[in-house]
């Protein structure tokens, strides 16, 4: 920038450069201010929208009625991890209420809407549950057969075992969850231990 050596000259460079620049400025203003209370009414927008969400969902788990209202909060709120909570519980609420199939749907929906890998392998080792209660074996088999977080090889391999010992499969069964075992699916499961105890060798008597 150019030193002046008086106030006039000062003075003068300022309103010339106004005078060529001003409404460039001004427009520089008016967007700069426009975006910062853009963004900023972007960010109220989302957090209104997460906590109106918030309220509907605590309404719902404790209005009694979660089956019956789901739907309707599924679909009003489904931008948001809320939508997915609702699956979720009105899930479990249909398999106590022996709707399987309605159970099934819940699932399903969150499989193919959630973005989250531990939830979508949540609902899809749920939903493996579901159809095995239906006795949908290879369904449920083919529902395991899918690339999960490494955090849920225990579970996918026991399903795999409910599968086959339910299908009479004993050796597979075994084969299954003995690879649950090895996946640490043990710890914390002693009912895995029981279903590798019933399907142990036994050795024939010398």
């Amino acid at each position: 920038m150019d030193i002046y050596s008086t106030e006039e000259q000062q003075a003068e460079a300022i309103k010339r450069f106004f005078r060529e620049n001003g409404l460039s400025l001004a427009l520089g203003v008016i967007v700069g201010l426009g975006g910062l209370y853009g963004w900023k009414a972007y960010n109220q927008n989302q957090l209104t929208t997460a906590e109106s969400a918030s309220d509907a969902y605590t309404q719902l788990v404790e209005g009694g009625e979660v089956l019956g209202a789901a739907d309707q909060f599924i679909a009003d709120n489904k931008d948001t991890n809320y939508s997915v909570l609702a699956a979720f519980v009105a899930a479990k609420e249909a398999v106590e209420q022996d709707k399987l199939d309605v159970a099934s749907e819940k699932l399903n929906w969150i499989i193919s809407n959630v973005a989250n890998s531990d939830l979508k392998a949540t609902a899809t080792t749920r939903l493996a549950r579901v159809q095995i209660a239906q006795q949908q074996y290879d369904q449920a088999l083919t529902t395991l057969n899918t690339t999960l977080s490494p955090a849920f090889a225990a579970a996918v391999a026991e399903l795999q075992g409910d599968v086959y010992t339910a299908q009479g499969k004993q050796e597979q069964a075994r084969t299954a969850y003995q690879s649950a075992a090895d996946a640490g699916g043990l710890e914390n499961n002693p009912l895995l231990q029981i279903k590798l105890d019933d399907l142990a060798v036994t050795s024939p008597a010398a």
